[in-house]
């Protein structure tokens, strides 16, 4: 394999990695905030309402912090612009070599 199909395939991983992280946040979400839900209503006092936001403030909150997740692996380019990684990094790289040699 040659140095560019190297690249490519690495960067196809890391990407792969990066969207299987945010598929298992998900399911972690869903599964702790079904029992959260199995043991709220199991506490409740007869004649109360499950629906009050202390009971959904995990979820809501976790929430928040998932589609932040979820946004900055399938949408990356819209938050920092296109290559935005890929400049950073080759920004260093030349900063890197400025020191080097001062």
């Amino acid at each position: 394999m040659n140095t560019q199909d190297e690249i490519k395939y690495q960067e196809a991983l890391k990407r792969v990695k990066k969207i299987k992280g945010f598929y298992s946040h998900a399911v972690v979400y869903v599964i702790i905030n079904i029992m959260i839900v199995i043991i709220n209503v199991q506490d409740l006092d007869e004649g109360e309402s499950y629906f009050q936001f202390k009971n959904f403030m995990t979820a809501f909150f976790w929430g928040i912090g998932l589609v932040a997740h979820g946004l900055s692996v399938f949408m990356p380019n819209w938050i920092m612009g296109q290559n935005w990684e890929e400049r950073k990094i080759r920004e260093f790289m030349e900063k890197e070599k400025a020191n080097k040699w001062e």
